[in-house]
């Protein structure tokens, strides 16, 4: 399946959410989802071509989902959308009762929530969840699966499960496991420009270059179309970093805590608008751009055949 074109839609939002924790109680404050006011939700709301579509947000990355999942509920309401539901599935055995997977099926939109990225992979994978999910994604043009922080973090096959700032660039410094595999092609990090995690996105795509790293800033997203096309949604900026051309790389060989010695990491900087194909590693100013390339070259291929 996952060499076929998906006909879904992923969104991956950086996140201005609440880990699921609180460091300093003296300092808890009311979260709000930042990324509303920027459009991106409402983005989640077009894409599926529905004016009041059904959606499903998971909670299950977060540790104060009776928090978090009430937020969900109100800023959806100010788009008018009410016809949305919080699935905190806390259990591997919650994701697999019947009632989880028909409202799967039933929904529109899947949406998960920030906090521990591992959480999800520990809850869905090898599950009848995540292979329903799949399918749904690689099958339906409008069906949408967003998530924000961890929940964008876990879309791709090669997850970034944390890592250390201030070792960034030390060969360790990133931990790396198993997402939700929706996005092959990619590694994604968020929360990217403020917590200063140019480090560890560069390891990773250092550790494999033949994936796309994709670095979400705080208050913007991704919308991901043919498994491919990556299009920055949001006021902030998306930071790409691509290994293809990657000459001299210690990464695999280095020592634990050493310094890594990399040549030639190509890194693109989108604003709001810009589009990146994956495939191609092309940068593109906009869609339009894009979509004219894309005309252009079919043209060319079609005079050549002829």
């Amino acid at each position: 399946m996952k060499s076929i074109i998906p006909l879904g839609k992923l969104i991956a939002v950086g996140g201005n959410e609440d880990k699921g924790t609180y460091p300093n109680p003296r300092t808890r404050r009311k979260y709000y989802l930042n990324f509303f006011e920027l459009g991106i939700l409402k983005r989640i709301v077009l894409e599926t071509g529905k004016a009041d579509p059904r959606i499903e947000v998971i909670t299950t990355a977060s540790m104060i989902p009776q928090e978090v999942g009430p937020i969900y509920i109100g800023s959806f309401a100010m788009l008018n959308c009410h016809n949305v539901g919080i699935m905190d599935i806390r259990t591997p055995e919650d994701a697999r009762q019947p009632e989880c997977l028909e409202r799967l099926m039933a929904a529109d939109v899947i949406m998960f929530s920030g906090g521990n990225q591992s959480r999800l992979r520990e809850m869905f994978g090898d599950s009848d969840f995540l292979d329903r999910m799949t399918q749904r994604y690689y099958a339906e043009p409008h069906f949408v699966i967003a998530g924000t922080s961890a929940g964008a973090m876990a879309m791709s096959h090669t997850m970034i499960r944390g890592g250390s700032v201030p070792d960034a660039l030390l060969k360790g410094a990133v931990k790396i496991g198993v997402g939700l595999s929706l996005l092959p092609a990619a590694v994604i990090d968020s929360h990217f420009v403020k917590r200063g995690r140019f480090g560890r996105l560069i390891e990773s795509v250092a550790l494999h270059p033949k994936l796309i790293g994709i670095g979400l800033g705080e208050d913007t997203g991704v919308l991901i179309t043919q498994g491919n096309l990556v299009e920055t949604i949001g006021s902030n900026l998306v930071v790409i970093m691509d290994g293809h051309t990657i000459q001299h790389n210690n990464a695999a060989a280095a020592k634990k805590g050493t310094v890594l010695s990399i040549e030639n990491v190509t890194m693109h900087v989108l604003a709001k608008g810009n589009v990146y194909d994956m495939h191609a590693r092309k940068f593109y100013v906009s869609k339009e751009a894009q979509a004219a390339h894309a005309l252009a070259h079919e043209a060319a291929v079609r005079s050549t055949v002829a």
